[in-house]
């Protein structure tokens, strides 16, 4: 059983996935760019909202000035519209308080910008989340371990006694670096193809089958 599990949000905890798309689409044609459909964006996600606004710009535009120009129409959307659509995905909320009944710590590491990230989670989640660590200036995005670890140090939970969960192939690298076991989810934005080239040992289809992997 482990005592501390390590989330990620998006595709993980959150179906993000409509607000990120329209608050994207909304910043590229105020740009005069083209929008992209909702499940583009299943593979431009995961890394940052600077990625994904360059994920979503065409090759020949994505130099960073106007990356950061469409970037500041993407905040300015998203600031107001993140929870418009956003909701944690079936069996989540459940997996959560049974967690917290059994005295396991849960946390959340994302790669979204710390304010929207606290934000969400305090409004969707409250005190089922001990800490939450998003995109801070400064420090390193995932897969890069730095949030992961300092995560663990704040809440002094022995490594040996932590998981990382996440659905994408950045979270199992995360995972790895940070020298924990990792469990991929298969309800999230990513497939199970790429979470097992990334090297994930378990997979879950399921919050309650997570449920298990954690408590067991």
């Amino acid at each position: 059983m482990y005592t501390l599990a390590l989330f990620d949000l998006d595709g993980t905890l959150l179906n993000t996935l409509e607000d990120l798309a329209d608050a994207t689409n909304v910043a590229l044609r105020e740009h005069g760019f083209k929008e992209h459909p909702i499940e583009a964006y299943k593979t431009y996600v995961g890394n940052g909202v600077y990625k994904l606004v360059e994920r979503a710009l065409p090759p020949e535009s994505r130099q960073e000035e106007i990356i950061l120009k469409v970037k500041a129409s993407f905040d300015a959307y998203y600031g107001i519209h993140s929870q418009d659509k956003t909701k944690p995905y079936e069996g989540i909320l459940p997996l959560l308080k049974k967690l917290k009944e059994n005295e396991v710590s849960c946390a959340v590491i994302t790669n979204k910008p710390h304010a929207y990230a606290v934000e969400l989670v305090n409004d969707v989640f409250g005190d089922l989340i001990a800490c939450t660590y998003g995109q801070r200036q400064g420090i390193p995005t995932k897969p890069d371990p730095t949030g992961v670890l300092d995560c663990i140090e704040y809440l002094k939970i022995p490594k040996n006694q932590c998981v990382y969960i996440g659905d994408s192939n950045v979270d199992i690298e995360t995972a790895a670096r940070a020298e924990l076991p990792s469990i991929g989810v298969l309800w999230g934005f990513r497939t199970k193809k790429e979470l097992l080239e990334a090297g994930a040992k378990a997979l879950v289809a399921s919050p309650k089958e997570l449920e298990r992997h954690i408590l067991e």
